[in-house]
């Protein structure tokens, strides 16, 4: 699996998106409840920036329509949303957050 550097683990607030492109696809990396996440920043139902969205309880939520995914896994928790988001491997190094935008599955 390939790393590429998303930011600098200094640069995130707990529970504060970080929008970032890598390799020309928009990921939200997220520090909550000591984990640092990667998830796509594109909701699955209305092309908008999860990034913009509240994170509580290991969810992002869509400030548009109200959807919250799971950071985890990105599935959505409720409607509008159907579809999940597609979430990223994560490891620290040297104080870098470093993303694989290899799928989990």
């Amino acid at each position: 699996m390939t790393y590429v550097k998303a930011c600098a683990l200094s640069e995130l607030e707990e529970n504060t998106p970080k929008r970032v492109e890598l390799d020309g696809t928009p990921v939200s990396i997220v520090s909550t409840e000591g984990e640092v996440f990667a998830i796509n920043d594109i909701c699955s139902h209305a092309n908008v920036s999860l990034s913009e969205g509240e994170v509580e309880d290991c969810m992002i939520e869509c400030w548009l329509h109200g959807s919250s995914f799971d950071l985890r896994t990105g599935k959505p928790s409720g409607l509008p949303a159907t579809r999940p988001v597609p979430v990223y491997p994560v490891k620290i190094e040297g104080g870098d957050v470093l993303v694989s935008l290899t799928q989990e599955s």
